[in-house]
């Protein structure tokens, strides 16, 4: 028995040494090692289960309006995703290294491609060339996405116009196989301070169909473009109504009209270069614009109109009539002046009744002049009645359109749907490519 158990010491002493010794040649695996021993695996293949659908968790996402093009009604933005998913064939076991971390390279494995379906154009760009997996398998990346959006916003109520524009945030899917996100509330705004658009808030929206989509609130500024289109617009009609205190003579009135309706097409101009100029809701500014032309040009043919009117009896322009008068008028002179000759002789020799007759010419003829005198006070008389007819209507005209305005823009007339993109109705289930860069 001593014999026996002496033997079963020297067994188990002799394979403690053969353990130790081949413990002491195997080194153990750092971070490195790990790292290289995954990038040999090439993993470029998205990770596959049963039911082949692969589930990105998104954690957080931050969102930055960058720009806003009123014109062409397209949003530019910048949005961080931070991202994780789990590969089984990245992990490892406990027993084969200690640490729960490590770094890999981001172009030797498969990364998630996100997808934007209302983009007119995204260019995806990564955070970081490295991403960081855990001992499980879990993946965390972050990639950040430049994307410009149709947007079509309620512009009816320009300047004082408020709106939201959807950014449809989404994997992609085939027949059978798909990419799902899970997009978390974790939704912050970067910056939402602009030139004329300011963003207020986003947030993540989940309709029926379960498809998420961010919800960006945009608001404008109105100080600009009251300063620059609808106080000057004011102001050309108020400075056109002030003008109907000018006096015909001399056309110092039609003049300041015509520059009136001249400088006002500038803002036109203006108005054309910076709103669209159809949708289905265009501006209401459009028509107010159109509204203040037709009324400048239309007070400036009145007082056109008035001008001849103070003058002549008719609006038709006949210049023989003219000529002829004038040349009645010259010829009433010349009579009168050689009445006056033959007068001064007639009284030179006496004859009392030649200069009865020399004197009743001149009254008859001065009676002439104060009839025509007359009848040209009675012409400016009649057209400055006409006048004040005129500035009166203009003024109920812009008092009634005035209330009008108002009751428009507090009414809802119009609305926008910019969920249109999701038209089930159209959606194909193959894969359709989407516009993306990589770096």
């Amino acid at each position: 028995m001593v014999l026996q158990h002496r033997i079963s010491l020297l067994l188990l002493f002799c394979s403690s040494l053969v353990f130790a010794g081949g413990n002491s040649t195997e080194a153990p695996c750092d971070r490195r090692c790990l790292a290289n021993a995954r990038v040999q695996k090439e993993l470029f293949s998205a990770p596959q289960n049963d039911n082949c659908t692969i589930v990105v968790n998104v954690t957080s996402i931050q969102y930055e309006t960058l720009s806003f093009d009123t014109k062409a009604m397209e949003m530019t933005s910048r949005i961080k995703i931070n991202m994780e998913w789990k590969d089984p064939d990245l992990g490892w076991m406990q027993e084969r290294s200690r640490y729960p971390t490590i770094v890999l390279p981001a172009d030797k494995i498969w990364i998630p491609r996100i997808v934007l379906d209302n983009a007119i154009e995204t260019t995806i760009e990564l955070y970081t060339n490295d991403v960081q997996v855990r001992r499980d398998g879990t993946v965390g990346h972050a990639v950040v996405l430049f994307t410009t959006v149709s947007c079509e916003i309620n512009l009816f109520n320009y300047p004082f116009v408020t709106g939201s524009c959807p950014v449809a945030i989404n994997g992609w899917s085939q027949k059978t196989c798909s990419l799902t996100l899970q997009i978390a509330d974790n939704v912050s705004l970067v910056s939402g301070s602009g030139e004329e658009w300011q963003t207020t808030s986003v947030n993540k929206i989940v309709d029926s169909s379960n498809r998420a989509y961010l919800l960006v609130a945009l608001s404008i500024n109105p100080f600009s473009a009251f300063v620059t289109l609808i106080l000057p617009s004011a102001l050309v009609l108020l400075a056109d109504l002030v003008s109907f205190a000018l006096p015909f003579e001399g056309g110092e009135r039609n003049s300041f009209k015509v520059t009136l309706v001249l400088s006002f097409t500038m803002f036109l101009l203006i108005l054309n270069g910076h709103l669209p100029n159809g949708g289905s809701c265009s501006p209401l500014l459009h028509y107010h614009f159109s509204f203040c032309l037709v009324c400048l040009v239309m007070s400036m043919l009145a007082s056109i109109v008035l001008t001849r009117l103070s003058v002549e009896d008719s609006l038709l322009v006949c210049r023989r009539s003219n000529k002829v008068h004038s040349c009645n008028t010259n010829t009433q002179n010349d009579d009168l002046d050689q009445e006056k000759d033959r007068g001064m002789i007639t009284t030179k020799s006496g004859d009392l009744a030649s200069e009865m007759a020399s004197l009743q010419k001149i009254v008859n003829f001065l009676e002439d002049m104060d009839k025509v005198e007359k009848e040209a006070q009675r012409k400016v008389a009649f057209a400055y009645f006409l006048d004040k007819f005129c500035f009166g209507f203009f003024i109920i005209i812009y008092i009634i359109y005035a209330i009008i305005l108002i009751i428009i823009t507090r009414t809802d007339i119009c609305k926008v749907n910019n969920l249109d993109f999701w038209d089930d109705s159209h959606r194909e289930d193959d894969y359709y490519d989407y516009s993306y860069v990589y770096p």
